[in-house]
C-alpha cells in the first residue's frame, strides 16, 4: 500500500515529521517497508520548450529540435518521438544526467551525423509510468527552466507499508490516518457523508440471480449520471495516482482508482449507452467469455461471478471491468456501481483466471460493508464536480449484511494478556478513537467493533488494539519461570522415530525435501485420495485443491523438476503427514523417499543412458528396511507381500508387513502408467513407511538384545533349492524355513528363483540360503543334518513342494 505524505495529511491534521510518522506506523503494526522520494532521481531534469522541429537530413523518422532550456542559448536535440513538434513543452535531460528508466547516463553524441546535446524524455524513461509512445507533453504555461519534479509535485516522499491480510481497513489512506490519529499523531479529518439527491429514477435496474446456488454477491448499488464530459483528469488527481505508480487514463477511471486507494472502496463505472437492458449479477456459464479492460480474454464457468446485460457479460464482479462497456472520451452517460462481494469467491476467481487487480486485493480481504452506499455518494460527487452531469436516484439489489459484533470486555484482560497497566479511561479513549462503540460501566463493558474491522472477534483482539496503539514498549519484560530439572525423556516416541528416520535416510545419500500438503485432485485420486471431505474450500490454485493422501506425488514431481534442470540422478526423502479422511485418526505420519536415474546408494552418474546401472526395486526395498531398522522395527520378522498399491509396478514392488495385516511399508518401481499420468520420466523407485503403524516399544526393563548377545562361534551356511508350484509365494517358503529351528537359524534369505529347462512347466525352483548360528558349542555334522531335515520337512509341509535333486 503506497501513499504520499501530502495525501495522508489530507485526512490527518498533524505537524509530525516524516520520521515520526514512519516510526509510529511501524509501532502500531503498519510496518513501513520503504520511503522513496522521486525528486532525488528527477532532480537534474528541467522543463524545456521546443522552438523549432526540422526534419533530420539523413533519417525519415527523426527530427532535429531547437530547445529552449531557460538558461542561455537553445540547444540542439535529435528526437524520434512522433509527437515532437514546435511549441511542445516537455522535460529535458542534458549530458551527464542519468536516465533511470533506461539506466544510462547521457552524453553528447552524433545520430546519423547530426550532433545531439541531450534528450527529450518520455514518462517511462523517467519511471513515471509505462507510457513511451511519445515524449512528455506538458501544458503550454509550464514554466521553462524550472525543476520538473518540483513543478509536478513529485518532490514529496512516498511511503509504502506492508499490510497483513487481517487489516482491510488500512487498504485506504483514510484508514491509515485513523490509526495514526488514534496513536496521538494528529487529528482525523472526518470524511463527508453528503447524500446526492437524484433528479430522476435510475433507468437501469439491477438484480441478483443465483437461483438455488449460494449467492456470490451480498448487495449491489447503482446510479446513473447523464450528460457528463470525460477527458483528462485535473493535475492534482493525476499527481496522486502517478506518485503511487498508477497511470492516469481519464477522469472516470481515475476517480475509481483514487477512491480505491483513498477510501479502500473499489467501484466501477459503465458507459451507460453501451449497456443494453438491465443488469443481472449471476454466475457465469460454460462457454461464456469476456474481453477485459486489461486487454486479455477470459473463458468463464459457473464458479465465476459476472455482471451481465441483454448482450452478455459486461464485467467480472469485483475484479475486472469488460472492454465492451468501458468508458472513453466519448462517454456521455455513465452507471456508477458500488457492490459487496463474497470474499472467498473473489479470491478463488482471481486465482483461477490469474487476474490481480487493486479491486481484487481489497474485496478478497473484506471492505467496509456500511460504506457501500456512502462510497457511491462520494464517487457521484467527484463525477459531478469534475465531469458535470445530472444524477439519478440510487437503486439497490440485495441487502448490506449486519456486521455488528458485541463483545463482553473485562478491563482486567488487558493486564492478564499483556501485562500492561492501563486505566479504564485510557482504554476507552483508545478504543473510541479507533471507532469502537462502548456501553456500560464497571469492570466489564460491552464493546462493538466498527464495520470496517472484520478481524475483531473476541476479547484478545480488543486487548491487542489497546496495546498496539498505546505502544508495545509498555509491555513489561517478564523472565521465563524456572521449571526445575528437565526429565530424562524429552521427545515423544513419534519425534524420536522421525528424527532417526531422517538420520538413517540421510546416511544413505538422500536429500530431505519439504513439499506442499496440497496436490491436484487427479493426483490425489491416483494415490487413493480425492474424497470431497479432503477438498479445500478455498485452494491456492487448481494444482493444490486436495489434501495429499501420500507423500509420493510431491516427491516424484520434485525429482522431475530437478531432472528438467539437469540434475536427473537425485534421491529425495520427506517425513510428513498424509490425510486419509477429515478425522484426527485419518491424519497419519509417513516417511517416503524416491530415487531417480542412477542415484543408487553406491553413487550416481549424471550421464546415465539407460544402462543396467539404473535404480531398481531392490534399492527401494533396502532403503525401506534400513529406515525401519533405525526406528526399531523387527526387520527379521517382516514378511514381503505383493499387494503394493496400483501406483507401483506389479512384480517389481512389495509390501513389508508385520503379520498378515499390519503393513509397515511399501516399495518398488513406479508403474509406467503412473509415470505417464504425472508426466514423469523414469527410472523411478520409491518407498513409503507408515511410522504410526509400528507398535509402541515395550516399557518393561531387562537387558537389551544386541551386541551383548553375539556368539563367538563360527556360523554355518547351507543352501536349499525346492520345487514348488508357480503360485506359491516365496515368503511362505521363507517363513517355514525360519520356523524349523528358531534357536539355531539366525537368518534365511532368498537368492534365486528359476523357471525353465529341467523344471516342470507348472513349477518353479526357489533357492534359499540358511544361516545357522550356534550359541553353546560348535555344531557337529549330525546336528547340522538334523536341522536340515527339519527345514526340508517344514518347507514341504507348508508349500507342498519337494527338495530339488
Amino acid at each position: 500500500m503506497k501513499f504520499t505524505l501530502s495525501w495522508l495529511k489530507e485526512h490527518l491534521d498533524t505537524d509530525a515529521s516524516l520520521e515520526e510518522i514512519v516510526e509510529r506506523l511501524t509501532m502500531i503494526g503498519l510496518e513501513v517497508e520503504e520511503v522513496t522520494n522521486r525528486a532525488d532521481r528527477l532532480k537534474p531534469f528541467k522543463i524545456a520548450k521546443v522552438l523549432e522541429a526540422e526534419q533530420h537530413p539523413n533519417a525519415d523518422r527523426l527530427r532535429v529540435l531547437k530547445v529552449d532550456t531557460g538558461q542561455g542559448e537553445p540547444v540542439q536535440i535529435v528526437c524520434g518521438a512522433p509527437n515532437a513538434r514546435a511549441g511542445l513543452v516537455g522535460v529535458l535531460g542534458k549530458p551527464g544526467d542519468h536516465i533511470p528508466g533506461l539506466d544510462i547516463t547521457l552524453s553528447v553524441g552524433k545520430i546519423r551525423d547530426v550532433e545531439s546535446f541531450g534528450m527529450m524524455c518520455s514518462e517511462r524513461e523517467l519511471e513515471l509510468s509505462d507510457e513511451h509512445d511519445g515524449i512528455i507533453d506538458l501544458p503550454e504555461d509550464a514554466p521553462v527552466g524550472v525543476n520538473f519534479a518540483k513543478w509536478a509535485g513529485l518532490d514529496e516522499p512516498v511511503i509504502e507499508i506492508g499490510l497483513t491480510p487481517n487489516r482491510p481497513d488500512c487498504t485506504g489512506v483514510y484508514g491509515i490516518a485513523r490509526d495514526l490519529a488514534a496513536a496521538g499523531l494528529g487529528k482525523l479529518k472526518e470524511r463527508s457523508h453528503e447524500q446526492i439527491r437524484g433528479n430522476y429514477p435510475c433507468p437501469v435496474s439491477v438484480s441478483l440471480d443465483f437461483g438455488d446456488t449460494r449467492p456470490m454477491c451480498k448487495a449491489f448499488g447503482l446510479r446513473m449520471v447523464k450528460g457528463i464530459k470525460n477527458g483528462p483528469s485535473p493535475k492534482w488527481l493525476q499527481d496522486r495516482l502517478t506518485a503511487i505508480g498508477l497511470r492516469p487514463i481519464n477522469i472516470l477511471v481515475d476517480i475509481t482508482n483514487y477512491l480505491t486507494f483513498d477510501q479502500g472502496r473499489p467501484l466501477h463505472v459503465f458507459d451507460a449507452d453501451k449497456v443494453h437492458g438491465n443488469l443481472v449479477v449471476r454466475r457465469g456459464r460454460a462457454g461464456e467469455g469476456i474481453d477485459g479492460l486489461n486487454g486479455k480474454s477470459y473463458e468463464l464457468d459457473d464458479t465465476v461471478c459476472v455482471i451481465a446485460d441483454d448482450n452478455g457479460i459486461e464485467s467480472l464482479g469485483g475484479i475486472l471491468g469488460g472492454e465492451p462497456s468501458g468508458c472513453t472520451e466519448d462517454t456521455v452517460n455513465v452507471l456508477i456501481e458500488s457492490a459487496l462481494w463474497e470474499e472467498d469467491d473473489i479470491a478463488a476467481t482471481g486465482r483461477k483466471l490469474g487476474v490481480n487487480t487493486d479491486a481484487r486485493y481489497r474485496f478478497e480481504r473484506g471492505v467496509d460493508p456500511d460504506y457501500m452506499m456512502p462510497g457511491l455518494e462520494y464517487a457521484t460527487r467527484l463525477v459531478l464536480d469534475l465531469c458535470g452531469g445530472e444524477p439519478s436516484e440510487t437503486t439497490q439489489a440485495g441487502r448490506v449484511p449486519d456486521s455488528s459484533n458485541i463483545i463482553d470486555f473485562p478491563y482486567s484482560e488487558i493486564r492478564r494478556l499483556s501485562g500492561v497497566e492501563v486505566s479504564q479511561a485510557e482504554a476507552n479513549l483508545t478504543l473510541k478513537s479507533l471507532g469502537f462503540w462502548i456501553s456500560g460501566s464497571g469492570d466489564t463493558v460491552k464493546v462493538a467493533a466498527p464495520s470496517w474491522r472484520p478481524d475483531i472477534e473476541g476479547k484478545a483482539d480488543l486487548v491487542e488494539e489497546v496495546v498496539r496503539i498505546l505502544g508495545l514498549d509498555r509491555v513489561p519484560l517478564t523472565p521465563l519461570p524456572r521449571t526445575g530439572t528437565v526429565g530424562q525423556k524429552v521427545l515423544t516416541t513419534g519425534q524420536i522415530r522421525r528424527n532417526r528416520t531422517r538420520r538413517a535416510l540421510a546416511t544413505r545419500g538422500f536429500n530431505e525435501a519439504v513439499t506442499w500438503s496440497f496436490i491436484s485432485k487427479p493426483q490425489a485420486e491416483l494415490f487413493g485420495g480425492g474424497s470431497a471431505a479432503l477438498e479445500l474450500a478455498n485452494p491456492i490454485s487448481p494444482e493444490m485443491s486436495d489434501m495429499r493422501p501420500s507423500l509420493l506425488p510431491g516427491l516424484l514431481s520434485a525429482a522431475q523438476r530437478n531432472a528438467d534442470r539437469g540434475f536427473g540422478d537425485v534421491a529425495l526423502f520427506e517425513v510428513g503427514q498424509v490425510f486419509q479422511d477429515d478425522t484426527p485418526e485419518g491424519q497419519k505420519m509417513v516417511a517416503a523417499g524416491v530415487r531417480r536415474g542412477t542415484a543408487k546408494l553406491q553413487g550416481a552418474s549424471r550421464h546415465w543412458s539407460g544402462s543396467s546401472t539404473g535404480v531398481d526395486v531392490y534399492d527401494a526395498k533396502a532403503d525401506a528396511e534400513a529406515a525401519l531398522a533405525a526406528i526399531g522395527a523387527p526387520v527379521e520378522k517382516l514378511q514381503v507381500h505383493t499387494d503394493a498399491p496400483g501406483t507401483f509396478h506389479p512384480g517389481r514392488s512389495g509390501c513389508l508387513k508385520l503379520g498378515p495385516k499390519n503393513a509397515l511399508a511399501v516399495f518398488g518401481e513406479i508403474h509406467p502408467k503412473t509415470l505417464a499420468d504425472l508426466d514423469l520420466e523414469g527410472p523411478l523407485v520409491a518407498f513409503e513407511i507408515y511410522l504410526d503403524a509400528l507398535p509402541q516399544p515395550k516399557t518393561k526393563g531387562g537387558r537389551s538384545k544386541g551386541a551383548l548377545n553375539a556368539s563367538h562361534l563360527m556360523p554355518v551356511r547351507r543352501d536349499f533349492a525346492f520345487l514348488v508350484g508357480k503360485d506359491v509365494k516365496a515368503e511362505v517358503l521363507l517363513k517355514a524355513a525360519r520356523g524349523a529351528e528358531k534357536t539355531l537359524i539366525a537368518d534365511v534369505t532368498l537368492f534365486d528363483i528359476y523357471v525353465g529347462q529341467g523344471v516342470p512347466d507348472d513349477q518353479k525352483s526357489v533357492a534359499i540360503d540358511v544361516l545357522l548360528q550356534p550359541r553353546q558349542k560348535t555344531l557337529t555334522d549330525e546336528e547340522i543334518e538334523a536341522v536340515a531335515k527339519k527345514i526340508i520337512a517344514n518347507v514341504e509341509k507348508a508349500t507342498g513342494g519337494t527338495l530339488r535333486g
